[in-house]
This record gives structure tokens, C-alpha cells and sequence, in this order.
């Protein structure tokens, strides 16, 4: 990848910016600015050294009929940059051909300005017209947020410092499994949360209930016991209809009850682990937060604000709960990636990345 620092004249050019404001919106309004905030140093530099116009592209939800007008308010609010510096694409889901990295709309795309740069990690592992087809039109280069991404991810498998804890939480277990594969060789612990650890505890024979699992074993059963692998020792649990939960052994869960979270046990014992390694990775939050199982998930976000250990941090859910606590500065690195960034830990690359190159 080329930095944008390479670039050698940016005078009078129109730079076409992929970022990604794909943001949370509610009630017409951005409810999280973390990922606008992150491509603010990008383009300020580009316009501090000289570019004439910055035309900002970004998609919002997945059919493109979202409108962008809450995003433009809240950047205008942040970055304090004239409105004659800025001009905005529409929202380029809308176009069928991104999604297909169709070669007319790459074109078209790269029509609107001199010189290209990515800042969109969280879309990078996508083969899509506005990252990819786009580059084989234009000078193209990386942004600040992209390359701090890759440096910071890639420190998970490059000169890693031991010992060395990777947490894995959310859901989704066929995007997590290559992962825990992978981290098996790199990793000293891997403990695993979130609605994967209901999969995890059902195939060593406990009861889950009706909690949410992936049903497919993905290779379960022959990891299962690697002495590397940590499991929850006991969960909060609650019932459909009930706001009551309860903190339970795993052993203990009843065939009418959801693991909501892991428990008071599980995040001592995690906490243990924080205390002893170097390095920690973690990706997916712990509980379902959005039905009352965040609570160990923010315990243990503290414990790692405590700890001495090269801290990263990614996916949606787990940043959104940084976000909220106004902790983000405490870790060594937040990524803005979901899907992006388990893509980049397990293959060291992403398809929009090898197109800048």
C-alpha cells in the first residue's frame, strides 16, 4: 500500500475519499461517530496540503435507500471544514454495480476526482466498485485510519509478545471458527464467549436451553479439549418473558432458561488471565448486551484498561460498548472493523487492500 504521505502534489487535485460512515441511526440521528471521528486526521491532511475538493463516498445500510443527511450533519458538526471543501456521493449501495465491483461504476466513480484513497477498513474485505474496480483507474493510496489498521491488526500474527490471550466472543461461529483454528498456534489462551461458547458447552455435554447456538459442529470436536481453549464456568441466565436472571453454574442451566452472559465466576477467572498476558486480542462481545448481558463484557473492558498488556480491540458490538463508556483511549487499539477485521486476522490481507497495491 502506498500512504497518502507519498502523495507528491496534491495542489488544486479533487481526491476521492472512500471512508466508511456507516454509522448507527436513530430517530434521524447518529447515535455512534466513532468511525467519522477516525477518518477525520486523513482528511484534514488532504486538505491542509492542498487538495481543492474532497469528494467523500460511503454507502449507509445495506440497499442504499438510507439517506446520508444525518451522516452529513453530524460530519459537518465534528470536523468544523467548509462545506465548499466537501462534496458527498450519494449513498453508493444504491448502485447495483458495487456490489458486483462492476467495472462502469468503478469508472464512473473514479471520474470524480484526480487521485483515489481508501480509509474504509471496515468495507476493505469487500470486493466492491468503490474500494477495488475503482483503483485500476486512478492513482490510489491508503489512508491514515487504513494503514493504522493494518500495522496495529498485524500484530496479532507478526512479532507477537507472549503470553498472549485472544478473547472471542458475538455470534456468527462460521466467520470465528478459521480464527480460533488459526490462534490455536499463535495464542497461549483462547477464551471463548459470547453465543460461540454455547456451542462449545453443549458439545461437552451441558445444557444450554434455548439459548442461541449455530447447530453445525465446524470442527468442534476436535479442538474441543486443547488445553489452550477457556470455557465460562458459569453464566447468567434469564427466561423468555422474565426480567429476573440468575447467575448459574454451567452445569446447572435448566432446558427453559438462555444464556445471556458469562458469570461472575468466568469473569474472575478471565481477569486473571488479563492480569498475566502481554498481548490481548479480543473481538465479539461476552453476552448478548442487548438483552441485559453486557455486564461482563464491561467488567472485563475495565480490567483491560488496568493492565500493562498491548490491548486490541475490534468488532461492532464490542466497540459500541467503548464507545458508551468513553474508554476508548485506554486501549492500545480499537478497530473499526466487524467482519473486516476477522477477515484480516485470519488471511493477513483483504481484497481492497491487495487492490491498492
Amino acid at each position: 500500500m502506498q500512504s497518502i504521505k507519498k502523495i507528491k502534489n496534491l495542489k488544486g487535485k479533487r481526491v476521492i475519499v472512500r471512508v466508511d460512515f456507516n454509522v448507527p441511526i436513530k430517530d434521524g440521528k447518529v447515535e455512534d461517530d466513532f468511525r467519522i471521528k477516525k477518518a477525520l486526521p486523513t482528511i484534514n491532511f488532504l486538505l491542509k496540503k492542498g487538495a481543492k475538493k474532497l469528494v467523500l463516498i460511503t454507502h449507509l445500510g445495506k440497499d442504499g435507500s438510507a439517506s446520508l443527511e444525518p451522516v452529513i450533519k453530524k460530519f459537518f458538526s465534528l470536523s468544523k471544514i467548509k462545506k465548499d471543501k466537501i462534496e458527498f456521493f450519494e449513498n453508493v449501495r444504491k448502485f447495483p454495480g458495487e456490489e458486483k465491483n462492476d467495472p462502469v461504476l468503478g469508472k464512473k466513480l473514479a471520474s470524480l476526482g484526480d487521485i483515489y484513497v481508501n480509509d474504509a477498513f471496515p468495507v476493505s474485505h469487500r470486493l466492491h466498485a468503490s474500494v477495488a474496480d475503482i483503483t485500476e483507474y486512478m492513482p490510489s493510496y491508503a489512508g491514515f485510519q487504513l494503514e493504522e489498521e493494518v500495522k496495529n491488526l498485524s500484530l496479532a500474527f507478526k512479532n507477537t509478545k507472549h503470553p498472549f490471550l485472544f478473547i472471542l466472543g458475538g455470534a456468527k461461529f462460521s466467520t470465528k471458527m478459521p480464527l480460533i483454528k488459526k490462534y490455536l498456534k499463535l495464542a497461549d489462551y483462547i477464551f471463548i464467549g459470547g453465543a460461540l461458547a454455547n456451542d462449545f458447552l453443549k458439545a461437552k455435554g451441558y445444557e444450554v436451553g434455548k439459548s442461541l447456538i449455530d447447530g453445525e459442529d465446524y470442527g468442534i470436536s476436535k479442538i474441543i479439549n486443547n488445553k489452550k481453549i477457556i470455557l465460562p464456568v458459569d453464566v447468567v441466565v434469564g427466561k423468555v418473558g422474565e426480567t429476573k436472571l440468575v447467575n448459574k453454574k454451567v452445569g446447572d442451566v435448566q432446558i427453559d432458561e438462555i444464556i445471556l452472559d458469562i458469570g461472575e465466576e468466568s469473569v474472575k477467572m478471565l481477569n486473571e488471565y488479563v492480569k498475566k498476558s502481554k498481548l490481548i486480542l479480543w473481538n465479539g462481545p461476552l453476552g448478548k448486551y442487548e438483552a441485559s448481558g453486557g455486564q461482563a463484557t464491561k467488567a472485563v473492558l475495565k480490567a483491560i484498561t488496568k493492565s500493562k498488556a498491548k490491548s486490541i480491540i475490534g468488532g461492532g458490538d464490542t466497540v459500541a460498548l467503548i464507545s458508551e463508556m468513553k474508554i476508548e483511549k485506554k486501549f492500545s487499539f480499537v478497530s473499526s472493523g466487524g467482519g473486516a477485521t476477522l477477515d484480516f486476522l485470519a488471511n493477513g490481507t483483504l481484497p481492497a487492500i491487495k487492490a491498492l497495491r
